[in-house]
């Protein structure tokens, strides 16, 4: 039997990676440790921002890479995959996936994160955590929840209202609790609407565990606990690392009756259970694990997330084509971001050596620029560069962020690639037309020289097998598959939170609401350099026979995809959403499904995608309640969220609650019920005669004011509401 007083030490860390063992319970401690792409398990000192070396692990593409996958079945592949490494690494708990909303391309961690969308978000996550804790190792959601930027991340006050909070930000949250069962979700540091992430009682226990159902721990991000007693009454389990400081309060609040053993207990069987499971896992777990097998996953994966931005032909090259290689990022690869995820790879590839091993001889390169502080060049690297592209056929342009540019703990400070690249593109341009642009960034880049260059491929980050990668698809070996899943800008002014972010000590105000990435720019009208779920293929795809059916669990989808051009190819299909005529304020099309179909030059295939009802619902403020809306929905089916294919209309039952007549109900919505139209016309007729103007005008006084207007008293009003909604309840 372990007394509450013993169970305290485990509601907070052993140190930075480790719960304490308790040796009453005959519990040993566990280790947990940072993902969510890798296994960084540090082999000496810890820290929690990637200083320190950690023991070699596979690296797989970050998550900004993953989501160009749009590809659940693969994610949950390196899923396994990375279960399988802690296991044999003694690791219990990975910290991951990060699945935050990418609100601005300005966030430093936006490459730890999936999309700008709840929906891709939430199923790419929700099948990554399946993968790992399917080897018995558990996952950890974060953070939790309206952590979208890096700026003063540990103060911040997110500031949203509830109906874009629950349709945007905590949307993701909710489907992967619900569809993949995490073992633990790690609070954020940032307050949400004045109160910190880790002492919310709303966020942390009416909404994570009553509405949801989540029955594991609650972790903090690290550091993120100001106050344990409050946390832990607000439904925080486990303060990582612990203070000792909060664990002598927690002991002093238990003797002062300010917080009851029924609470402490609670977070207690919590920690245990997630202990005790991976425990089991980790008795038997194997010394070591497929090196060669998870690198070779990791080349698979990387395949699917290069994204073709543009394209005049000129890619794929021929192994004849005389190409010159620029930029340092074809030999030093970026392929995952700095901060606390940043993992000790196994092995790691280039773009260079595999293009001469493609090609057959050395190719002429030059670095161009440096991409790492503290970086050495020749004075003449610039004109070298220029001089290597005059004779090419065709110029590799290997251009991207660095390390230094894009980080957990700070945001970027503008949109733009760095100057030197975009100096010594203009230059190569100026001497040579036939380039090609490959980009290694974490976030959106401004790209003011999309129209002169002759293809762009978006490498994102892609892990250490990426760069290999890169060159199989520049050299056709790969036909790319991948769709962005955040949208590119013309201008950052673009951008719907940009007037907004990151705020300032007050806080930082969300007030573009829903209308977040593609919702916002299809809203404004304003075309961005590359729309939400674009990409292009070295084949070409037709879409036909869509069909729409309304179901009792939602909608079905179907249509016929055909590979209509010479190579084989994989196409993402995505269906968007919305309901014209809504009652409530709507984005104009929405993401609601996607599917992917590989086929082979001339091959088609039926697709099907199921929408549920969950993903059709909004959330009424009104009802405190989330609402299918009943009427005709708009149907888009296509290869982005502005290429829409075909299109149709489905009717939708609904399930909207009967709402009660009150005296601030308005005119219009009273003349919605028969029952009470005709006692409304005659009370309106009375006050504003048969002009049409005026009853027009009249459609948003609220009852209590048109009885004054009409000589009724309130009472009276009341009386005939009452007797109407005894009929419709």
């Amino acid at each position: 039997m372990v007394d509450v007083h013993a169970k305290i030490s485990l509601t907070g860390g052993s140190d930075f990676w480790h719960t304490p063992a308790v040796a009453a319970a005959d519990l040993p401690e566990l280790m947990w440790t940072d993902g969510p792409h890798g296994v960084r398990k540090q082999s000496g000192s810890s820290d929690h921002v990637g200083i320190n070396a950690s023991e070699p692990a596979t690296c797989f593409p970050p998550a900004v890479g993953l989501a160009s996958s749009w590809d659940p079945e693969l994610v949950e592949q390196v899923g396994v995959a990375l279960g399988e490494e802690c296991r044999a690494l003694g690791v219990g708990v990975l910290l991951g996936p990060g699945m935050n909303i990418k609100r601005s391309p300005l966030c430093g961690r936006n490459f730890e994160y999936f999309a700008e969308d709840p929906l891709v978000a939430g199923e790419l996550a929700a099948a990554l955590v399946s993968g790992v804790q399917s080897q018995g190792i558990g996952t950890s959601v974060k953070h939790f929840a309206a952590n979208n930027q890096e700026t003063d991340r540990m103060r911040r006050d997110s500031q949203v209202d509830e109906r874009t909070l629950r349709e945007i930000y905590l949307r993701g949250f909710g489907k992967v609790v619900r569809k993949a069962k995490p073992w633990t979700v790690m609070c954020s540091y940032n307050k949400v609407n004045g109160t910190y992430a880790s002492e919310n009682h709303w966020l942390l226990t009416e909404v994570l565990r009553d509405e949801w159902g989540f029955d594991g721990v609650v972790v903090s991000d690290w550091g993120a606990v100001w106050n344990r007693v409050r946390a832990l009454r607000a439904g925080l389990d486990l303060e990582m690392p612990a203070n000792a400081g909060h664990e002598r309060e927690v002991r002093e609040a238990l003797d002062a009756g300010e917080i009851d053993a029924g609470t402490i207990d609670q977070a207690y069987g919590r920690v245990e259970a997630v202990v005790r499971r991976a425990q089991a896992s980790l008795a038997d777990a194997p010394e070591d694990f497929d090196v060669d097998g998870h690198h070779a996953l990791a080349r698979r994966m990387a395949e699917r997330c290069v994204v073709l931005l543009s394209n005049d032909g000129v890619l794929p090259l021929a192994r004849e084509t005389r190409v010159a290689v620029v930029g340092e990022f074809a030999r030093t690869p970026r392929y995952q971001g700095a901060g606390s995820s940043r993992v000790n790879p196994t092995r790691l590839d280039n773009a260079l050596d595999a293009i001469t091993a493609l090609v057959g001889h050395e190719v002429p390169f030059a670095p161009g620029f440096a991409t790492a502080a503290g970086q050495q060049l020749a004075d003449d690297a610039h004109e070298q560069a220029v001089a290597v592209a005059r004779d090419a056929d065709v110029v590799l342009a290997f251009l991207g962020l660095g390390e230094n540019h894009e980080s957990e703990g700070y945001d970027r400070d503008n949109a733009d690639l760095p100057a030197e690249q975009l100096a010594l593109l203009e230059d190569i341009l100026a001497v040579n037309p036939n380039v090609v642009v490959v980009l290694s960034n974490g976030a959106s880049v401004l790209l003011p020289f999309a129209d002169r260059v002759r293809a762009i491929v978006e490498g994102w980050l892609l892990g250490q097998a990426g760069g290999a990668v890169l060159a199989d698809v520049v050299y056709g070996v790969v036909n790319p598959s991948g769709k962005i899943t955040e949208t590119i800008p013309r201008r950052l002014a673009d951008v719907p939170s940009s007037l907004h972010f990151p705020g300032d000590v007050s806080g930082v105000r969300y007030g573009e609401g829903l209308f977040v990435g593609y919702r916002g720019y299809d809203a404004s009208g304003i075309y961005p350099a590359f729309p939400f779920g674009h990409g292009l293929s070295y084949t070409t795809f037709g879409y036909s026979d869509l069909a729409l059916a309304a179901t009792d669990a939602g909608v079905t989808v179907s249509l016929t995809v055909t590979n209509t051009g010479g190579r084989a190819g994989r196409e993402v299909v995505q269906v968007y959403v919305s309901v014209p005529g809504s009652t409530v304020v709507r984005v104009p099309r929405e993401l609601k499904g996607f599917a992917s179909v590989a086929l082979e030059p001339g091959a088609s295939a039926r697709v099907e995608i199921a929408i549920s009802s969950d993903d059709l619902a909004y959330w009424s403020a009104r009802d405190q309640a989330w609402v299918v809306e009943a009427g005709e929905y708009a149907v888009g089916v296509g290869a982005s969220s502005r290429d829409l294919r075909l299109s149709g209309t489905v009717a939708v039952a609904g399930n909207e609650p009967v709402r009660p007549l009150a005296l601030d109900s308005t005119v219009a919505e009273a003349m919605q019920v028969p029952a009470f139209a005709e006692i409304i016309t005659g009370l309106a007729g009375a006050v504003f005669g048969e002009d049409p103007d005026l009853i027009r005008m009249m459609e948003s006084i609220p009852l209590a004011a048109l009885a004054g207007f009409g000589g009724q008293s309130l009472d009276e009003v009341q009386t005939m509401l009452d007797q109407v909604n005894a009929t419709r309840s």
